[in-house]
């Protein structure tokens, strides 16, 4: 069950944030289905297993997202916090979590959507009210609207990731060099 979720931000609420794609742009949704919602939580790691999510459950991980999206550009841009926005993900944040439970065999989380939801608002909360904020970067691909926590050396990362970005822009800069060369002038 893979639908190309990416989990390249360094904290799983600015990955969830992410799953609507290209903001600015075409937009593509990526919880366009419940079972696309429930892949997401299988595959960050969040849960190991999750009860079916339907419509609704879809429609109100869809709020959080955007709520979390709204706060963390606000954030990032020193704004103040949209009071909306902060209910919603508050809200969220104090329903019950995901718990992981230890079984003969090792840590074992079951979880339903609304939970796991939970899980991801609490991450929300602690990534902006924690001291991950400064290293907050929004990646340099103009059509690209992921948030990222920067941790590399001098914090001079440009992109969210070099799959889904970086290697896009390296190979489109490398291309206009060779183009604008006099030996590809002249040939």
């Amino acid at each position: 069950m893979n639908y190309e979720h990416a989990f390249v931000c360094g904290n799983p609420a600015l990955d969830f944030a992410a799953t609507l794609r290209a903001r600015r742009t075409v937009r593509y949704e990526m919880f366009a289905t419940p079972d696309r919602l429930d892949a997401w939580f299988l595959e960050s790691g969040l849960v190991d297993e999750i009860a079916p999510a339907d419509e609704a459950d879809v429609e109100q991980a869809k709020e959080v997202r955007e709520a979390i999206y709204a706060l963390v550009t606000a954030r990032h841009l020193g704004q103040k916090y949209d009071e909306g926005m902060l209910r919603r993900l508050n809200r969220a944040a104090g329903t019950p979590p995901a718990t992981p439970q230890l079984t003969r065999t090792g840590r074992r989380t079951e979880a339903t959507a609304e939970q796991a939801l939970s899980t991801v608002a609490r991450h929300a909360v602690e990534l902006l009210g924690g001291p991950d904020v400064p290293l907050m970067k929004e990646c340099e691909n103009p059509e690209c609207t992921r948030v990222y926590i920067d941790r590399s050396r001098g914090m001079r990362r440009q992109w969210c990731g070099m799959e889904s970005c970086g290697n896009k822009f390296k190979a489109a800069a490398y291309r206009a060099r060779k183009k604008s060369s006099p030996r590809a002038a002249a040939g």
